[in-house]
């Protein structure tokens, strides 16, 4: 069973930075991992993808300020999140691709989330 826990949310002001880290057990080396986010109100949306050999994607609206990465050694995930804006205030959540890159059902095993507020 892949367990995966999320930390590093947070208050920041806009304009601030956060990184986030997911912690991920069982065979992190081979595994492709996602991160989305949830605000209040809405649906859970893709935000930024990793491949196992370190190919990132992300989605328009973060490109330019948030960076994946990963760190195999640590079988850590991050996502280091830079020029914050309230609209990025949601819960984030880490998971692990075994499908389709971008699509929530592409990821099959999910962290608990960690909660991102931005005040403006």
């Amino acid at each position: 069973q892949v367990q995966l826990v999320e930390s590093g949310g947070g208050l920041v002001q806009a304009g601030g930075s956060l990184r986030l880290s997911c912690a991920v057990s069982g065979s992190f080396s081979t595994y492709a991992m996602g991160w989305f986010r949830q605000g209040p109100g809405k649906e859970r949306e893709f935000v930024a993808d990793i491949s196992w050999s370190g190919y990132s994607t992300y989605t328009d609206s973060v490109k330019g300020r948030f960076t994946i990465s990963r760190d195999n050694a640590k079988n850590t995930v991050y996502l280091q999140m830079n020029s914050l804006k309230p609209e990025d205030t949601a819960v984030y959540y880490c998971a692990v691709r075994r499908g389709t890159r971008g699509s929530i059902k592409g990821y099959d095993y999910w962290g608990q989330g960690t909660q991102v507020t931005v005040s403006s």
